[in-house]
């Protein structure tokens, strides 16, 4: 490295740094800047839970699958890397709620389990006559007082009932962020919300007025809102990859340590190599940050915040196995129900691309919070339950010919209520304390891939603007 060259280092190679190196390397690629990048990965490939499973015509996500298309970040890194004609739409389809042992339609016109049109809302047997009643009665409901942060479900049991909150909007928040919607904070997941609550009182007529026109094409005409890659999400990680510059990625290298020498850093490595950074991207979990930097007071912020452990499961069978289906993609599961699983998704249906001709492919989830031994179980004891769960609602007549649990520990960070408070306190010790390192990623300011995504982007901003200024001072 030039003596008059700054250098960045990302640590972490999901998609977050993934992100951060590839548009910090264009930066300075396309300006001319005197700064080197350096991505840091401890595993031994980069892309986090951008993982793709391969076998006999069958395409399975280990981790997530897919993204909105109106998260338009997303989109247009695809493009910046090569992907965007690998892009494909989900097919659309009904998504049901197994409560009291029955599958139910959600109700059409509900937003987030915020019920927006009468009639579907009256007629669904997923909630009683008292359950309807008490939600009606946001109708006339006093707006909440004002508060910093309170819990989602605080929020949502106070305005619509318990009933509501426990068939409906917890089994939908949970097959987000798998987390317990009464420690969950409303004012950093959904402050929509609470804006809707304080400007319109009634979250029903809020968000009625609030919600976009039904689509009149037909359902064959219908886009479905979802994104994937037709080549597995691994292959939007590795496409990224290969534009970055291959003698700026470290694999299977720890950071044990960071230390501050004068202006710049030095980054410990396992085995005792050193690197020296002038300007730092955290794109590791918050536990990872606290073990790094446990010498820093203000990280305690981050000693016990939880993060939930989840598993995905995956079964092929062929067509014949499954006599009994649903006229839909999948469904999600009331957390009032005895059940191990989480949610089911019909991929076959959601996302042919996944599945060969006459194979059905069913991908389920387990894990959440308080609920999580069932991740620490053996493969073998994992597929049973799921299959025991999965007899509850249809027919299948044969073991599956593929069978692949993939687990995520401590994956899923609980955004609790105050979280923004920790996050700001943290922020300000590092800009006073150890100026020029941020912090990026899904423990932070949002989770799945675009959030992600835009925090990398920020991050890339924020390394810029600090160098900038810090050149200013040389």
């Amino acid at each position: 490295m030039s003596a008059s060259k700054k250098q960045i280092v990302i640590i972490g190679g999901g998609i977050t740094g993934l992100t951060a190196a590839y548009y910090l390397q264009k930066e300075v690629r396309e300006n001319q800047l005197p700064y080197t990048v350096k991505l840091i990965e401890a595993s031994h490939r980069l892309g986090g839970q951008m993982q793709t499973f391969k076998k006999d015509g069958y395409l399975i996500e280990r981790g997530p699958d897919s993204f909105l298309e109106t998260k338009e970040k997303a989109v247009r890194l695809a493009a910046e890397v090569g992907m965007q004609e690998k892009l494909v739409h989900n097919i659309p389809g009904n998504t049901f709620i197994m409560a009291n042992d029955q599958l139910h339609t959600i109700p059409g016109g509900a937003v987030m389990g915020i019920p927006t049109e009468v009639l579907p809302f009256m007629t669904t047997r997923l909630f009683s006559i008292p359950g309807k009643l008490r939600a009606a009665a946001d109708l006339i409901l006093p707006r909440s007082q004002a508060v910093d942060d309170q819990s989602l479900g605080g929020f949502f049991r106070r305005r619509l009932g318990d009933e509501v909150v426990e068939n409906l909007i917890e089994p939908l928040l949970s097959g987000i962020y798998a987390g317990d919607i009464d420690k969950m904070s409303l004012m950093t997941l959904f402050p929509h919300f609470y804006q809707v609550e304080k400007k319109y009182r009634s979250l029903i007529i809020g968000m009625k007025k609030g919600a976009p026109p039904r689509p009149k094409e037909s359902p064959a005409e219908r886009k479905g809102a979802f994104l994937a890659f037709e080549t597995g999400l691994q292959s939007f990680a590795d496409a990224i990859t290969a534009r970055l510059e291959p003698d700026s990625i470290k694999l299977g290298f720890r950071v044990d340590k960071v230390k501050k020498r004068q202006k710049r850093y030095e980054i410990e490595l396992n085995g005792g190599e050193l690197l020296t950074a002038d300007s730092i991207v955290m794109a590791v979990p918050h536990q990872t940050v606290h073990t790094i930097f446990s010498d820093y007071e203000f990280f305690q912020e981050f000693k016990d915040v939880p993060s939930t452990s989840v598993a995905t499961i995956a079964l092929g069978f062929p067509k014949e196995a499954v006599q009994q289906d649903i006229n839909g993609t999948g469904f999600l599961i009331s957390r009032n129900s005895d059940y191990t699983i989480t949610s089911c998704t019909w991929l076959h249906k959601k996302w042919p691309h996944t599945t060969p001709d006459g194979k059905v492919l069913l991908r389920c989830f387990v894990g959440r919070s308080g609920g999580e031994a069932i991740v620490d179980l053996s493969d073998d004891q994992i597929v049973t339950n799921v299959l025991s769960d999965l007899s509850n609602t249809i027919t299948i007549n044969q073991d599956p010919e593929l069978a692949l649990v993939s687990r995520w520990s401590h994956a899923m960070p609980q955004y609790t209520v105050g979280h923004q408070k920790r996050l700001a306190r943290v922020t300000k010790g590092l800009q006073e304390t150890l100026p020029g390192i941020f912090i990026a990623g899904s423990s932070y300011n949002g989770v799945g891939l675009p959030a992600c995504i835009q925090q990398g982007e920020e991050a890339v901003n924020n390394v810029l603007d600090y160098l900038q200024e810090s050149l200013k001072c040389d």
